[in-house]
């Protein structure tokens, strides 16, 4: 009996620390090494709203000499709690969420025995298989549920893991990223996966079009956060290759520029992919010539409105407001599962009964 009542002491103490929303949400996040990396981006954003919110969120990472993100991100991040496993200082409970990218898929066995919940945050499908064993799948490890980023995504996964719960949050397009109050130049914004794909674009387009040699191109690689909205909103073309996106924060950064997008239809079609926000191929070795053509008809002043008010319509589905309404609404869901979870276990051990001298913690106060 002493065994039970240290059971619903425990489960007493987690319900207490949820309703105050005093338990810890831990996102495992990679170390970028200073460079900027929008899954990271949007995972910090995701931080900063809960604890906004009042959630107790907090960025976890595998080494102690974790690189600051806000020399690319901003001191707007700067507030934001870190905690190392390498420390080995961080105690994890049973009324705390642990959430782990797909790509950490190497960390789930170390992660497997943990008291708490456990949920995969997938933003990047293609990296999904790519660390699990063959015949593994997130549930083995104590992973039943599962957030990401679209439609299109959550469809290729539930495939895949087929007793996983899946759940949705917007990404957003960042304030940052706004229209040039000034004329564009003949400024071409590239960003690719691959740096050798960059190269390869910029390096045919000459060698195809030696008269447009006085465009300029602009290999966004690399960059802070601010100087990337301020050369791509700077741009008046941009061009984008990244076959194996998940989401494809790039092209409505661009749209929200006011800039048009020619672009690689990625592996996994985006959902807010349409034939009239852009200029789609699934040639990437068409790209030089389609962006030669895109050049003269921009100098020619053809490039038709309906594209422009395409681009305006995609990029409202991608707010603030939106992000934040999905962040609140996912993290109120996951929060008052877990409760009932509990209360659940507690009428169980109510049921069954326990020794006199613990009645108080069977009050499952609201």
């Amino acid at each position: 009996m002493n065994e039970m009542n240290e059971q619903v002491i425990k489960l007493t103490h987690a319900l207490d620390v949820l309703r105050k929303k005093e338990a810890a949400i831990y996102f495992l996040t990679m170390d970028t090494k200073g460079h900027a990396k929008a899954s990271v981006t949007l995972t910090y954003d995701i931080v900063k709203e809960l604890r906004v919110l009042g959630y107790n969120a907090i960025i976890m990472h595998e080494k102690q000499d974790f690189h600051d993100v806000t020399t690319w991100l901003g001191e707007d991040y700067s507030g934001i709690p870190h905690a190392s496993i390498e420390s080995k200082t961080v105690q994890v409970h049973m009324s705390d969420l642990v959430i782990i990218p797909e790509l950490f898929g190497h960390v789930l066995e170390q992660t497997k025995d943990m008291p708490c919940e456990k949920m995969i945050f997938s933003q990047s499908y293609d990296y999904v298989l790519e660390t699990l064993p063959p015949g593994m799948t997130w549930p083995v490890y104590g992973a039943h549920r599962a957030l990401t980023t679209s439609p299109a995504q959550q469809k290729y996964l539930e495939g895949l893991m087929t007793t996983v719960k899946f759940q949705q949050i917007t990404p957003k397009i960042s304030e940052k990223f706004i229209k040039s109050d000034k004329p564009q130049p003949p400024l071409i914004a590239v960003h690719t996966r691959e740096a050798r794909d960059t190269m390869k674009i910029i390096k045919a387009f000459y060698l195809k079009y030696p008269q447009f040699k006085w465009v300029t191109f602009r290999d966004l690689r690399g960059l802070t956060l601010d100087k990337f909205a301020e050369d791509l909103s700077e741009s008046c073309i941009s061009v984008w290759v990244d076959e194996i996106s998940g989401f494809g924060t790039f092209p409505l950064e661009s749209m929200k520029c006011g800039v048009p997008v020619i672009g690689k239809v990625p592996n996994l079609k985006p959902d807010w992919l349409t034939e009239d926000n852009g200029i789609w191929t699934y040639d990437t070795n068409g790209i030089v010539d389609i962006l030669g053509q895109f050049v003269q008809k921009w100098l020619e002043d053809e490039i038709p409105e309906e594209l422009y008010s395409s681009m305006e319509k995609t990029i409202k589905e991608y707010t603030e407001d939106k992000f934040k309404a999905s962040v609140s609404t996912v993290f109120h869901e996951i929060y008052d599962r877990k409760t009932k979870e509990i209360e659940i276990q507690l009428e169980k051990f109510n049921t069954i009964g326990v020794e006199d001298d613990k009645p108080e913690l069977f009050k499952l106060e609201k």
